[in-house]
């Protein structure tokens, strides 16, 4: 008797010990889907790493129909499939032509998650393009356009890689990346009425437009275009836990709402759609001019803004209902 009770105690006893992990690993597996922290010291060299290449002289300042501008588009079709976003048209290119010009939008998609909320997207983009040429300063003609938008292109990009990565999002991702803005928005144009021909189910779209410099310290950390016209930034601030998106009253003075790439999304899906910034016109003396480089981009503040960004973004993505509407001016 003694020895089945023994040998039944020792039955329970392994039972319990095979069937209930330690709580380590309990917590582990609760956790998979958490948001990872974010490795600042690593993005930012990744960061250095894509603008030194986008915006160097071996690209001659990314014209639309120069041979930069297509290394340039080949360098983030391969950092595309590099980090698992996938093309969303056959190919990652959406083409146009501009009388004798060929450009290319370079289209991804990271997919949603949830099985109901993956049908509906949320739209990330910057313009790739830059002039070319500009007015020479000590023997250089290049007009490389770090901040002016390389910034923004690896803005959206790496979005891309932390959602397709992480698999965070609920919703689809749609990242674009445009040729032509310099020629007055034309492949933003061209993709938007192609999206929207197709029956395409956006959500909402945000244009990174030079988030390359830091705005001054009293400011908000970057601002919104057409921030009345929608409570976007109340979203986003909601999720961050602080203000990421402020209100720049110039932004209507300057038009800017409509001289960047979110335009034409608001325009023909009519959804909130905005261009989000750091440069504000007194931080940065270098638009449109061959000095906009690489080594005067700010890369411990662009990773900040990136960080920062990715919670609130997630939060506006994974949300049950629609929260972002647009507002009657």
């Amino acid at each position: 008797m003694k020895y089945t009770l023994s040998l039944l105690l020792t039955l329970i006893l392994v039972s319990c010990s095979t069937s209930k992990k330690p709580v380590s690993e309990q917590t582990t597996q609760n956790t998979v889907t958490a948001q990872e922290p974010i490795n600042q010291a690593s993005l930012v060299l990744d960061i250095k790493q894509s603008m030194e290449y986008l915006a160097s002289d071996e690209l001659e300042g990314r014209a639309t129909g120069s041979e930069g501008i297509e290394k340039a588009a080949v360098y983030i079709e391969n950092y595309f499939k590099k980090n698992g976003i996938k093309p969303y048209f056959e190919t990652y290119r959406d083409s146009f032509k501009l009388k004798d010009i060929i450009g290319y939008n370079v289209v991804g998609v990271v997919e949603g998650n949830d099985p109901k909320l993956k049908n509906e997207f949320i739209i990330l983009g910057g313009h790739y393009d830059h002039i070319g040429f500009g007015k020479e300063v000590n023997g250089d003609k290049i007009a490389n356009g770090a901040n002016d938008d390389a910034s923004g292109t690896i803005a959206a990009m790496e979005f891309a890689k932390h959602f397709a990565k992480t698999k965070t999002n609920k919703r689809s991702i749609l990242v674009t990346l445009y040729a032509a803005e310099e020629m007055g928005l034309k492949g933003s144009a061209h993709l938007a009425e192609r999206l929207k021909n197709e029956g395409f189910n956006a959500y909402t779209m945000i244009n990174f437009e030079m988030i390359g410099v830091p705005r001054s310290s009293d400011e908000s950390l970057s601002y919104m275009s057409g921030y009345e016209r929608s409570n976007f930034a109340e979203t986003l601030n909601n999720y961050a836990g602080e203000e990421v998106v402020g209100f720049f009253p110039k932004a209507k003075e300057y038009q800017l709402f409509m001289r960047s790439d979110n335009f034409p999304f608001f325009k023909e899906l009519q959804i909130p759609a905005h261009a989000i910034s750091t440069f504000d016109f007194t931080n940065f003396d270098y638009y449109h001019h061959v000095d906009d480089e690489a080594d005067k981009m700010d890369y411990d503040h662009m990773a900040n803004f990136i960080a920062k960004m990715i919670p609130a973004l997630e939060g506006m993505m994974n949300a049950e209902t629609k929260e972002v509407v647009l507002k009657d001016e």
